[in-house]
C-alpha cells in the first residue's frame, strides 16, 4: 500500500493546529498553558483568543495526532509484513529511535516534547494491531473511560480539599492555585529567571524536568492509546483510505463536530460564568471536555477528509506538511525557542495571549510553503530521513528520484 494522501493532509492540519496550544508553553509561564488567568490575559482580545482555541483546538489536535499515529502504525507494520520483514522488529526499532529523538528534543530544546510519550504509548498500541475495527473501537472506548475516571478525580479532589480545614488543606489549595489558577509571584519569577536566562540554565532545567515529563505518560497515557486505537479502527474500517462513502463521512463530520462545538460551547459559557476560576479550569477543559473531545476528534478527521477529497493545491500543501510532520514539529521548537528564550530573542513572558497567534500563523504559512518545496527535491523531510535511517540501520537515499 502506497502513501494515503488524506492521512497526510489530516496530519498536516494536526501539526499546525497543535501549535495553537504549544505556543503558550513556549512563550508564557507553565500555568498559563492550562489557566488563562495565570498570565497573559490582559483584555477582551485575549479572552476571545482563549475561548476560540479552547473550542476549536484544545486537546483536539493532540488527539488527532494520536489518532493518525495509530493509523500510521498499522500502515508501517502492514507494509513491513507484506515485504517479508518482521513487523514487530520494524515497529519497535522505530519507537526506540523516536524515544531517543524525543528525549533529545526535551533536553536540548523544549521540555514539552510529546515524541517520547508517543514512542512509549505506541509501543503498547502494537499489541492491538491484529484486531478488527469493532474490537479496536471497544478497547479504545474502555481506555477512554479509564482516562475520564482518572481525570474526573482532579475536580473532585479540589472540591474535597476546599471543604477541608487545617494547614495541609491551605497548602493543597495553594498548590492548586499555582497549577490551575494564578501562581504566586515567586513561582512566576523562577520561570522568568530560567527562560529569560542563558542556554546553560535552560538546559539544566530541561534535564531536571525529564523525569516529570515522562511521568505524565501515566496521566495522559490512557487517553493517548484510546485515540491511537480509534485511528487504527478508522483505517481498518476504510474511513482514512477512501472506502467510506461521502454520505457516511458527512454524518460523522456533522455529528462529531456539531456535538463537539455545542459541548465545548456550553463548557465555555459555564467557565465564563465563573470568571475562569480554579474550579472552572479543573472541571471544564480537563474533566467535562474529555468525552466531548473523544467525539469531536473523529468529526474533525472526517471533515478534513471531505475537504481534502478533491486533492486541490491547498490540500496538497497540507499533505506535504503532513508528510514532514516530524520535521515541522521539531522546526517549530527551534524557531519558537529562539524567539522566546533567553539564548535567542528573549521574548518569554512579554507577549499577550492574543498576540502570540501572529507567530503561529506565520509558522503555519512557512510549513505550507517550505514542505512542498523540500519534497520536490528530497524523498523525506530531514528528521524523517534521520529517523528512517536510524531505524533501518542504514542511511536512506535523500534526493528525490525526480531530481537525480
Amino acid at each position: 500500500m502506497g502513501r494515503i494522501a488524506t492521512i497526510d493532509t489530516v496530519r498536516g492540519v494536526a501539526v499546525m493546529g497543535i501549535l495553537f496550544l504549544n505556543i503558550l508553553a513556549f512563550a508564557l509561564p507553565e500555568a498559563a498553558y492550562i489557566s488563562p488567568r495565570a498570565y497573559g490575559l490582559n483584555g477582551a482580545a485575549d479572552r476571545v483568543a482563549y475561548y476560540a482555541v479552547l473550542i476549536l483546538f484544545d486537546g483536539k489536535m493532540r488527539g488527532l495526532f494520536s489518532f493518525l499515529f495509530g493509523a500510521s502504525l498499522l500502515l508501517v507494520t502492514d507494509r513491513a509484513e507484506a515485504a517479508g520483514r518482521d513487523p514487530a522488529a520494524v515497529h519497535y526499532a522505530r519507537m526506540g529511535w523516536l524515544f531517543v529523538l524525543g528525549l533529545t528534543h526535551a533536553a536540548l530544546l523544549w521540555r514539552g516534547d510529546i515524541l517520547a510519550h508517543y514512542a512509549l504509548i505506541g509501543s503498547a498500541a502494537y499489541a492491538f494491531r491484529s484486531l478488527g475495527p469493532g474490537r479496536l473501537l471497544a478497547f479504545g472506548i474502555a481506555f477512554a473511560l479509564i482516562d475520564a475516571l482518572l481525570i474526573g478525580s482532579i475536580p473532585l479532589a479540589y472540591l474535597s480539599i476546599r471543604a477541608s480545614d487545617g494547614a495541609k488543606a491551605v497548602q493543597n489549595l495553594r498548590d492548586f492555585q499555582d497549577a490551575f489558577g494564578v501562581p504566586a509571584p515567586a513561582v512566576l519569577a523562577r520561570e522568568f529567571a530560567v527562560y529569560r536566562g542563558s542556554y546553560a540554565g535552560i538546559l539544566a532545567h530541561n534535564l531536571a524536568e525529564i523525569a516529570e515529563s515522562l511521568s505524565n505518560t501515566l496521566i495522559i497515557g490512557f487517553e493517548t492509546i484510546a485515540y491511537m486505537l480509534f485511528g487504527m479502527a478508522a483505517l481498518r474500517s476504510g474511513m482514512l483510505d477512501g472506502r467510506w462513502s461521502r454520505r457516511r463521512l458527512w454524518r460523522w463530520a456533522i455529528g462529531g463536530t456539531g456535538i463537539g462545538l455545542l459541548g465545548y460551547g456550553a463548557i465555555a459559557v459555564w467557565m465564563a460564568s465563573r470568571d475562569l476560576d480554579v474550579l472552572a479550569i479543573v472541571a471544564g477543559p480537563i474533566a467535562l471536555a474529555t468525552p466531548v473531545r473523544a467525539i469531536m476528534i473523529p468529526g474533525w478527521a472526517a471533515t478534513i477528509v471531505l475537504l481534502a477529497a478533491g486533492g486541490g493545491p491547498i490540500a496538497r500543501r497540507f499533505a506535504a506538511a503532513g508528510r514532514m510532520a516530524l520535521s515541522n514539529y521539531l522546526a517549530t521548537s527551534i524557531v519558537m525557542c529562539f524567539v522566546f528564550y533567553g539564548w535567542g530573542l528573549g521574548q518569554f513572558g512579554h507577549w499577550s495571549r492574543a498576540s502570540l497567534y501572529l507567530p503561529v500563523f506565520a509558522m503555519c504559512a512557512a510549513m505550507l510553503l517550505w514542505s512542498p518545496w523540500w519534497l520536490a527535491r528530497c524523498r523525506y523531510g530531514p528528521f524523517e530521513w534521520l529517523w528512517r535511517s536510524l531505524a533501518r540501520r542504514q542511511w536512506q537515499p535523500m534526493r528525490s528520484s525526480s531530481t537525480t
